[in-house]
C-alpha cells in the first residue's frame, strides 16, 4: 500500500532540547490519521517537519513520496492549516480566495467559491471581523480548495467551542468522502478524533508510543483487572502498556493478539481515550521510575 508519510529515526532539536526524537512511523494513503499527545509532546514539530516548514536535525521524512517542500510541485499537492486557523485579518474573504488562487495551481475557484456561500461568509466582510468558527472554516476552504493528496491540521478546533467544532469536523468528514484525499489531524481531544479518524499516532514525550489503525489498535489492547500480580508472571505475548496495583489488585492495560483464558482476570474492551491515557500513563509511570532512581 502507498504510503503518506513515512518517517525514519526522526528528530528536530532546539539548543538542547529535543521536540522529536526517535521517531519512526509508516502511514498509509487514504486515511483520516489522529495524531495525539499532551501538549509539548512534538505534535506540532512533526507537522511542520511534514509540511516542510522545518528541516530534520536527525533522520528523514518523505510525503507523497518525496521531500516535504522539495519542489513547487511537491509543495502543491500537501495542504496545511497551521493551529491559529491562519487567515489575513485586514483582506476578505473573497481575496483570501484571489490570493489562493494565484499561489497554487491546482486551486478549485467553483468549490471555494461555493463553499463560501454555502458557509454564509460574505465575501467583503475582512477576516478579523469573523468569529472563531468563522475563520476555522475559511482556513479550512483555502486548504481543500489547494486540491491536496495531503492535508495536514495542527489542533484546528482547539480554540472553538463545541458546536463550532462539531461543524467544522463535519466539513471535514464530508469533503474527505467526496473528494478521497489523506488527513493528518493533531489534537489532544480524543472526543474530537473518534468522530473522524480511522488510524491513529500517540506521541508523547517526543516520542511515538504507538501508531496504527484504529479498529486493529481497539481489538489488540484490554484491561485486564484481578488479584495481585507482578507484570513478569504475565505471557509473553501479553505487551504491558499500563500497570495500577493496590494491595490486593491489579489493573493492566496489555497488547496482544492472543485470546486470554486466564479466569484470574477480568477482561474488558477499551475506548480510544482510555488506549490513549494508557500510552500516556505509561510514560508518566516510567517518569516517575526514572526521578526515584536519581534520587536515590
Amino acid at each position: 500500500m502507498t504510503s503518506v508519510l513515512q518517517a525514519q529515526s526522526l528528530g528536530r532539536r532546539y539548543g538542547k532540547r529535543w521536540a522529536l526524537r526517535e521517531c519512526t512511523i509508516d502511514v498509509p494513503a487514504g486515511h483520516v490519521v489522529g495524531l495525539v499527545g499532551p501538549n509539548g509532546a512534538g505534535k506540532t514539530t512533526l507537522l511542520k517537519l511534514a509540511a516542510g516548514q522545518l528541516e530534520p536535525t536527525a533522520g528523514g521524512i518523505t510525503v507523497l513520496g518525496g521531500r516535504p517542500a522539495g519542489t513547487p510541485a511537491q509543495l502543491a499537492r500537501i495542504g496545511f492549516v497551521a493551529q491559529d486557523t491562519p487567515v489575513y485579518a485586514g483582506l476578505t474573504v473573497a481575496e483570501h480566495l484571489r490570493l489562493g488562487e494565484r499561489l497554487n495551481p491546482r486551486w478549485d475557484a467553483a468549490f471555494a467559491q461555493e463553499r463560501v456561500a454555502r458557509l454564509d461568509l460574505a465575501p467583503a466582510q475582512r477576516a478579523g471581523k469573523l468569529s472563531g468558527g468563522q475563520r476555522a472554516q475559511l482556513a479550512l476552504t483555502l486548504g481543500l480548495a489547494k486540491q491536496p493528496e495531503l492535508l495536514i491540521l495542527d489542533e484546528p478546533v482547539a480554540s472553538l467551542d463545541p458546536l463550532a467544532r462539531r461543524e467544522f469536523l463535519q466539513a471535514l468528514m464530508e469533503a474527505t468522502a467526496e473528494h478521497e484525499f489523506s488527513v493528518v489531524l493533531s489534537s489532544h481531544l480524543v472526543s474530537d478524533l473518534e468522530r473522524v479518524c480511522d488510524y491513529l499516532i500517540v506521541l508523547v514525550d517526543s516520542r511515538v508510543q504507538v501508531a496504527g489503525e484504529v479498529e486493529e489498535l481497539l481489538a489488540t489492547h484490554h484491561r485486564l483487572t484481578g488479584p495481585r500480580r507482578d507484570p513478569d508472571r504475565l505471557p509473553a505475548g501479553q505487551h504491558v502498556v499500563s500497570a495500577r496495583h493496590t494491595d490486593r489488585q491489579s489493573t493492566y492495560v496489555v497488547r496482544t493478539e492472543a485470546p486470554i483464558h486466564d479466569p484470574a482476570w477480568t477482561v474488558s474492551r477499551l475506548g480510544l481515550e482510555d488506549l490513549v491515557l494508557a500510552y500516556m500513563d505509561k510514560r508518566a509511570a516510567e517518569n516517575r521510575r526514572v526521578a526515584l532512581e536519581v534520587l536515590r
